[in-house]
């Protein structure tokens, strides 16, 4: 991908080329930037990808549909449950599978609890690429504890493969109950604490505060979505504007900035952390006993056609477009990752920027390799 702007007005000025990367400890994955500047301004950018590229989509069209959910683990590796929700969205979507109710339950506690360990391991990375050192033990502290709360459910702490087509591979534990309760109420605790902790800071506010901004017609034209999007002032979110799962139920707010500046990207995530738990305290007094599985074929096979599905990932607009020819394999997987196309807003972003800006504009979009180059 290669994005170009025009070159300085200044005649005689001397552009010089600087290498970010690939192997820069700030770029959040294997990506390099590179940069032409005139003087400390950035005045062209180009974003090399692919470095971290294992043809993903391709090896799903020879994996049963119950084994292309580990693929997707594998994409955002950061919000696991949310990408396997994805795929399980379109192809039910496309059998017309209805999910039993304690499953819709268990997903969306799950995947709203992804959300808001996504976004701690982010405001953590944020703050150090602000110069912070702080936040990121407040990050990870709480990231921790929703990392073995999945552990103790799906029975790994990333690359969890627990959603299945049709339903959850098995029921919640015992000890879940008191578990998420005490956990819910250290989460309500220590987004306080995080906030406090750094969003009005005077030198974090210097670095983030009129930095890398991006307005809402140029974020829409470039297909920039969720929180990225919604910092630019655009009210939209899949779960309210085209609600999958069980979405239409709950009652939650959707934060938005107002100038699409670096602190606008960052603290509408700080409030979707809020919006996250309101959604599973509703959730948790919703949910019954029951079915977690449809009454399906075990290993599935959808009818011929194609189907595409979105969900709102925390990074934003997650869809997949599935093809199927009959067979218990897909014939097509085609994955819309919305760190891919929010990877494009970065030289507007950049647009006469300091050198010394590069780093925390690219942090604020939350960029993630393994669906980037996939």
């Amino acid at each position: 991908m290669q994005i170009e702007e025009q070159p300085t007005d200044q005649a005689n000025a001397l552009d010089l080329l600087i290498n970010m990367g690939p192997q820069h400890p700030s770029t959040h994955g294997v990506f390099r930037l590179v940069i032409w500047v005139d003087g400390e301004r950035i005045v062209r950018a180009e974003p090399h990808i692919g470095y971290l590229h294992r043809g993903a989509e391709k090896l799903c069209e020879d994996q049963q549909y119950s084994q292309v959910i580990t693929m997707f683990d594998r994409l955002d590796y950061i919000s696991n449950l949310n990408s396997e929700l994805a795929f399980c969205v379109a192809v039910e979507k496309l059998m017309g599978v209805e999910v039993p109710e304690r499953a819709e339950y268990i997903r969306v506690i799950l995947c709203e609890l992804n959300r808001i360990a996504n976004h701690m391991l982010f405001y953590g990375v944020f703050g150090l690429d602000a110069g912070a050192m702080t936040p990121v033990l407040y990050g990870f502290r709480e990231r921790e504890n929703i990392q073995s709360l999945f552990e103790s459910v799906t029975g790994a702490r990333m690359m969890h493969n627990y959603f299945r087509v049709g339903g959850v591979n098995a029921d919640l534990p015992e000890d879940f109950g008191s578990r998420l309760t005490a956990l819910i109420s250290q989460l309500k605790r220590a987004i306080e604490e995080c906030d406090e902790l750094l969003s009005q800071n005077e030198m974090f506010l210097a670095r983030t505060k009129g930095i890398g901004v991006l307005d809402a017609d140029e974020a829409i034209s470039l297909g920039v979505t969720g929180p990225a999007l919604r910092a630019s002032g655009v009210l939209e979110d899949v779960r309210v504007s085209e609600p999958y799962s069980i979405y239409d139920r709950f009652d939650f707010g959707i934060p938005t900035g107002t100038i699409g500046d670096c602190w606008d990207r960052y603290y509408v995530r700080v409030e979707e952390m809020r919006q996250s738990l309101r959604i599973i305290d509703q959730a948790v007094a919703q949910m019954e006993t029951g079915e977690i599985q449809a009454r399906m074929r075990r290993i599935a096979r959808p009818p011929k056609g194609e189907v595409y599905a979105r969900t709102e990932s925390p990074r934003g607009d997650l869809a997949v477009f599935l093809v199927s020819d009959g067979s218990d394999k897909p014939y097509r997987v085609k994955v819309r990752a919305p760190s891919f196309a929010n990877l494009q807003a970065l030289l507007p972003m950049l647009r006469d920027a300091f050198i010394a800006d590069a780093v925390v504009v690219l942090g604020s979009t939350d960029i993630v390799l393994g669906e980037v180059d996939r």
